[in-house]
């Protein structure tokens, strides 16, 4: 059932994002650049030869698999992937988690065949780790904290090959991250608020918070990561609800610049998702104690509770 559920979700968005592509007539958007890395890779030449190539190597050898295709349907299987897989990982654990593709990030994500589904599907598969080096940005906080060993040695092979194939390319690289325009949620107010989420510093979702907020970002489909912040159906409905006020506040202004955006992602994603964390700990703190009773604790001495006696 998870097969079939996950197939149907990658074929509608696959097709969709096909659509919205011809339509608009954006070729394969976003994911021109991985599509163009490889073509230059393949034949030899300097992918960085213009300053729009900002992505690593390894983005080119993602695209390796799509240069047969046109592409509107290079980018829409891309998405229609990735986001299968995000289903069939999302639905290990319930299938109300497929609520997060309501997210308005996802939607805006969808609108260029954006890498955020696929480096939150990484999540979920040590083996697909290695995607997350194709967007660093927003890659880092999803492998800082979801590390595996089979996910690291997958990063560094798919590292040693992008290496082998094109040695110079992070010097190559590095000296276009300087037209790279963005925000920094943190620095963008009110992000300062986001340093709340330290209060939970134990919480594996309050640092994914904190990595994500440190990150330059450019536009809403960014932060698509923080849905695997909430939990349970209310925190993804909720936090999907408070999606949309930037999705709309998008639909009736054309932003004068990334710190706008940046505001406004902090105001309706980043600050719902300190939300969701601070009032974990507030819920954990005040649920009461289990006290055992006089009779359990003397079984505990003596180890006759259900699963502790000794044979």
């Amino acid at each position: 059932m998870r097969i079939l559920v996950s197939t149907v979700i990658g074929i509608a968005s696959g097709i969709f994002c096909w659509f919205l592509l011809t339509h608009f007539h954006q070729g394969a958007a976003d994911f021109t650049w991985a599509i163009r890395a490889a073509k230059y890779l393949l034949a030899g030449k300097n992918p960085y030869d213009t300053p729009l190539e900002q992505y690593p190597m390894t983005a080119a050898l993602f695209g390796l698999p799509f240069l047969w295709m046109r592409p509107e349907v290079a980018a829409g299987a891309f998405y229609g992937i990735s986001s299968a897989l995000l289903a069939f990982g999302l639905t290990r654990y319930g299938y109300y988690r497929l609520l997060i593709f309501l997210a308005y990030p996802y939607w805006a994500g969808i609108l260029t065949a954006q890498w955020s589904p696929l480096i939150v599907a990484s999540a979920f598969f040590p083996l697909l780790l290695p995607v997350t080096m194709v967007k660093p940005q927003i890659g880092l906080p999803v492998a800082l904290t979801h590390l595996t060993r089979r996910g690291v040695i997958a990063c560094a092979v798919v590292l040693l090959l992008s290496l082998v194939v094109m040695p110079r390319w992070p010097l190559l690289w590095v000296g276009q991250l300087g037209y790279y325009e963005h925000f920094i949620p943190l620095l963008v107010l009110p992000g300062p608020l986001l340093a709340l989420a330290l209060w939970r510093y134990r919480d594996r979702d309050a640092i994914l918070l904190l990595l994500a907020a440190i990150m330059p970002q450019r536009w809403f489909f960014d932060s698509f990561i923080l849905w695997l912040i909430p939990k349970s159906r209310r925190e993804i409905l909720a936090t999907v609800f408070f999606s949309y006020g930037a999705g709309i506040w998008r639909w009736y202004h054309t932003p004068h610049s990334f710190t706008e955006v940046g505001r406004w992602t902090v105001i309706f994603i980043y600050l719902p998702m300190l939300g969701v964390v601070l009032w974990r700990g507030l819920v954990k703190r005040d649920k009461p104690a289990i006290v055992p009773s006089e009779a359990d604790s003397h079984s505990l001495r003596h180890g006759n509770l259900a699963g502790t006696s000794q044979p």
